[in-house]
């Protein structure tokens, strides 16, 4: 297999270092967790020889230039934690590389960790794409100071505006201010309420604030953790950040949608069928399990993620691309969904597998002894317009499932002459692993014969574009940065999101459903799927994944 990098392998194998790209093979193997090992591999090494093939130097500048009318400082609360490292810091590293940030911009980690600033560098270093010049690690790391604080000390954030003073000090004076909440939900408005006190940056320049989700646990949390915002910043300032509305495929919804007449008559009730939106992945909490229990798969995946994808396939065209106008419409769509009803769902909880190698929920020991929260989820939501009036939307959300995938599958009514019982057209936008669009269409199969088969017209990005796609986290800090909150959720969105789930949520939290088993590795409880195929057509056709 690894014969299959290039022509050069062998060069390429002693230049790399063997070690060195095993431990990468792994890496990646551990990050994608793809159910396939070899076809994984057989996609994956080429690409791996293109990424590994030769650092790259910094980009040129690519960043609007009003960027360059003052300093810009991006300041990191909560800069010492899981989510800072993980997702924050490699996505400001990947901006800054490709030249989508003023090479003088200043970033500033602040949380409660005693550290300096060279701590935090080598802290986060293990994190950050090893594909560029050592010289552009290093020019980024220069841009990198370190504040210590709480959040919730009027007295901190005035040290911590001294210290961003002073780092504008040497970049031309007062500029913007980023604020990256990587923090609990708990303490969003003590902090917000320090910023708002001591850290706004001064007029003409510009504050905004990125907070993290969860936005509350139901609708009246939700409601309240909005009004305390709104008192301390205006509704222009803060960006909410919901990590899929950053992904690439999910970005090209609307694109699609509205930039393509094929599908402006086909889009409704009169030839759609059903709609699916589906979130699996293989593993389980992984020692986690009592920080999940606290939300369960629906407060994690369904109201947020998967619903917002939801508004985006249904909403009504928007008057222009500007922010508001996406936002009107897809508050107007999430306005008219029903409640979720009892009958319409279908909750189960993972047990042990087969082999016994992969334990249940609730043998973790930080679950709650005899837990009832849901680690799989199946809701059907109806839409109450013209347009969809009489479609299903079936949105599922599994841990421990049988494989890893994100996908939307769009699936159209059946042509009943001449063909009769032939397989129906399906649209389907897999957003991970192996980001793709395909449409399912049935041809005469090629030569003396008049029988109809079932193929694709594939859009496979690996195959048709030679690009790296940016991590959803690039792509949303970039638009704050810019001022661009389309792909942020606005506070009535919010509200319309959780008003659909809440009373539902408020049924399984007193015990009024319970989590139906099911193995760790399977489909789900098998009645997810009886409800499920009655409204959608399972036919036998397999997309060959982008190959002949």
């Amino acid at each position: 297999m690894l014969s299959e990098i290039d022509s050069n392998s062998e060069e390429y194998l002693r230049e790399k270092g063997v070690h060195h790209l095993l431990n990468d093979i792994v890496s990646d193997l551990v990050k994608d967790k793809p159910g396939d090992v070899l076809a994984y591999l057989e996609d994956h090494l080429p690409k791996m020889k293109r990424r590994n093939q030769g650092k790259k130097p910094v980009m040129e500048s690519r960043y609007p230039p009003k960027l360059d009318e003052c300093a810009l400082t991006i300041v990191v609360l909560g800069a010492s934690g899981d989510l800072a490292r993980k997702k924050t810091f490699p996505a400001l590293f990947q901006l800054y590389a490709q030249g989508l940030l003023p090479k003088n911009v200043s970033i500033v980690g602040y949380a409660r960790s005693d550290m300096s600033s060279h701590d935090l560098c080598k802290k986060i270093e293990p994190t950050l794409a090893q594909t560029w010049e050592p010289s552009v690690m290093e020019s980024f790391f220069v841009q990198i100071s370190y504040c210590r604080g709480g959040y919730d000390s009027m007295d901190d954030f005035a040290n911590l505006d001294s210290h961003i003073k002073q780092v504008e000090s040497t970049r031309g004076g007062a500029g913007n201010r980023l604020f990256y909440l990587a923090l609990p939900p708990s303490v969003f408005l003590g902090a917000c309420s320090c910023i708002k006190g001591k850290t706004m940056a001064p007029e003409p320049a510009w504050t905004r604030v990125i907070v993290e989700k969860p936005f509350g646990r139901d609708t009246d949390s939700s409601r309240e953790l909005s009004k305390g915002l709104s008192a301390l910043l205006d509704e222009s300032q803060i960006f909410r950040i919901d990590h899929y509305l950053g992904k690439e495929m999910v970005q090209n919804l609307i694109t699609m949608r509205f930039s393509n007449k094929t599908f402006s008559h086909v889009w409704d009730k009169s030839c759609i069928s059903s709609v699916q939106v589906t979130f699996k992945e293989t593993i389980g909490t992984q020692g986690r399990g009592g920080y999940f229990d606290s939300s369960g798969i629906i407060r994690d995946v369904l109201q947020n993620h998967l619903l917002q994808i939801v508004a985006l396939i249904a909403m009504e065209k928007p008057k222009s691309l500007e922010a508001e106008h996406v936002r009107d419409e897809k508050v107007n769509v999430l306005s008219h969904i029903r409640e979720c009803q009892l009958e319409d769902t279908v909750l189960g909880q993972y047990t042990a597998s087969e082999d016994g190698s992969e334990p249940g929920y609730l043998d973790d020991p930080t679950v709650p002894k005899g837990s009832n929260t849901p680690t799989f989820a199946q809701t059907i939501l109806w839409v109450d317009n013209d347009r969809w009036d009489g479609v299903p939307f079936i949105l599922k959300a599994s841990k421990a499932a049988e494989r890893k995938e994100v996908t939307i599958r769009i699936q159209f009514k059946p042509e009943i002459r001449p063909f009769g019982n032939v397989t129906r057209n399906e649209l389907v936008v897999r957003l991970q692993p192996n980001e793709a669009m395909y449409l399912k269409v049935n041809a005469k199969e090629p030569g003396m014969t008049n029988q109809v088969h079932t193929t694709e017209l594939d859009l496979t990005y690996h195959t048709r574009y030679d690009v790296t796609l940016p991590d959803a986290y690039e792509s949303l800090i970039y638009e704050a940065v810019v001022g661009s909150a389309t792909n942020f959720v606005r506070s009535d969105e919010l509200d319309a999101a959780w008003k659909i789930y809440t009373p539902l949520l408020h049924r399984i939290d007193a015990g009024d459903i319970k989590s139906q088993p099911y193995q760790f590795g399977s489909r789900g409880p098998p009645e997810a799927d009886k409800i499920k195929y009655k409204y959608y057509v399972r036919g036998d056709y397999e997309w060959k994944n982008g190959k002949k």
